[in-house]
């Protein structure tokens, strides 16, 4: 049974099939840190749930790029021609995104060192800074691109991938 309050379904156009950052917006780390936006880019496009309000002509295609403190969207469909750009402040995510980094080296340090217990407190707050940026970021976008809890938890990802310095 369907939960009740539960959005409903979005046709199976409304879905992402590539995401590309824009490699002037991050900067090189190791390889690893490259791997982790490979791999949150593949879990992406694996599940996701990706609409244009307005639009119905989907799949799309998205390119996430940095540019004066604010996050810019470009947005192709493959039954249409033209590109639509969305730019969204990062002022409100700024605090989140620091914040988050801040608990995400702590939470790797404690995996060397911590007891198990302090590890676990440690991701609890993690998981739940990367759930607050990632309503924080379906809130913002409601009234352009419509988008499920997972699909905002990866999107907060590569957003914090393009903010990631080393």
């Amino acid at each position: 049974m369907a939960d009740p309050a539960a959005p409903p379904s979005l046709p199976s156009t409304n879905h992402l099939v590539a995401v590309r950052l824009d490699e002037g917006s991050i900067a090189r780390g190791s390889s690893n840190i490259d791997h982790e936006r490979e791999v949150a880019i593949l879990d992406l496009i694996d599940q996701n749930v990706f609409a244009v309000v307005g639009r119905d002509d989907g799949p799309y295609s998205l390119s996430l790029a940095i540019a004066d403190d604010r996050l810019v969207m470009a947005i192709t469909a493959e039954r249409s021609e033209g590109e639509v750009r969305h730019m969204l402040s990062l002022t409100s995510l700024r605090r989140i995104i620091k914040d988050y980094f801040i608990v995400c080296d702590t939470y790797y340090d404690a995996i060397r060192s911590a007891p198990p217990s302090r590890i676990q407190s440690i991701d609890m707050g993690r998981r739940a800074l990367h759930d607050e940026g990632s309503h924080l970021l379906t809130e913002r976008l409601k009234d352009k691109i419509a988008i499920d809890h997972d699909t905002a938890r990866r999107l907060f990802t590569l957003i914090c991938a393009l903010h990631w310095k080393g």
